[in-house]
């Protein structure tokens, strides 16, 4: 059984760089050379303050926490390395206008030499939408109509025409297209209903699930797998990016060799690739370098 990729959620930019946030393209370098597999990065627009509503439990960061807006920091960091691959975990992209989204991911792409992982959501603060001018209520309408307008510039012969309830064109060239055959591959952070795993079988490549105990990430993966054979698809074509779990020693601090150990059993549930929260196993910049090369030779 092959290890799963390792990839690294650049998250904690506060505590780890302070008022430096420039200094995340140094730690695309560091993680670059310590043979880290992807840096992903999360996405906020805005915050609004119902923190309560987080989905998830517990919102885990403060409202002044800083979140620097994805495709612009990866460009920043494809600059700045060769071969780490690039992705989002999660971009909202039903704020995304999405022509401009297909040329700007394009666009990372080529800059790049094809090393983007577009990873998808649709978020959970209505604030964040209505300051956007989208509608909370149409955020997942919006998603399937602005994929299938990207992959339609990216793969259509041009020129390209789309249409779909929130976004329609004719005859547009929009170019360059991604280097990646098959166009940019996409990621799905979303809960494995049966609307989604059709969802990803249309669209998608991946499934990037929040944490979920061994056994219903597996079902997950299996149904999204079904999913692909009823579309006509490899069911051996999905890639599944669990996150790791996080173990703490007696002091509560948390302790990476033990996490570690928890990467066969993710990758026997159907895990490809893991991924590991900067934020939680790193207190400071200081922490990044030994921490990036540990986690490297987990992924060997």
């Amino acid at each position: 059984m092959a290890r799963p990729r390792i990839s690294l959620l650049v998250s904690g930019l506060s505590r780890i760089f302070g008022n430096d946030l420039g200094r995340v393209v140094e730690l695309a370098r560091i993680a670059e050379d310590a043979g880290i597999d992807q840096i992903a990065l999360p996405d906020h627009v805005a915050m609004g303050p119902h923190v309560e509503r987080y989905p998830y439990g517990r919102y885990p960061l403060p409202l002044e926490e800083p979140y620097l807006e994805p495709l612009t920091t990866l460009a920043a960091m494809a600059g700045a390395t060769c071969r780490v691959r690039l992705g989002t975990g999660v971009l909202i992209a039903p704020l995304r206008q999405p022509v401009v989204l297909a040329k700007t991911l394009a666009t990372l792409d080529v800059v790049s030499g094809g090393r983007v992982d577009l990873g998808v959501g649709v978020g959970w603060q209505k604030e964040e939408f209505e300051a956007c001018g989208v509608p909370f209520e149409e955020r997942w309408s919006r998603l399937d109509d602005g994929l299938r307008a990207c992959r339609a510039l990216w793969l259509s012969e041009a020129p390209a025409s789309f249409s779909s309830p929130s976004v329609s064109f004719e005859r547009l060239w929009s170019l360059p297209r991604p280097l990646q055959p098959g166009g940019i591959p996409i990621w799905f952070g979303v809960a494995p209903s049966p609307r989604n795993a059709r969802r990803i079988a249309e669209l998608g490549v991946g499934w990037m699930p929040m944490p979920l105990p061994s056994d219903e990430l597996a079902a997950g993966a299996e149904r999204i797998r079904a999913a692909f054979a009823a579309a006509g698809r490899d069911p051996d074509e999905l890639q599944v990016r669990a996150n790791a779990r996080p173990v703490t020693d007696a002091d509560g601090r948390p302790d990476l060799e033990a996490t570690l150990e928890g990467l066969p059993e993710l990758a026997r549930a159907g895990a490809s690739s893991v991924s590991f929260p900067l934020g939680y196993f790193a207190r400071g910049f200081d922490d990044v370098a030994p921490l990036l090369e540990r986690l490297g030779k987990a992924g060997d």
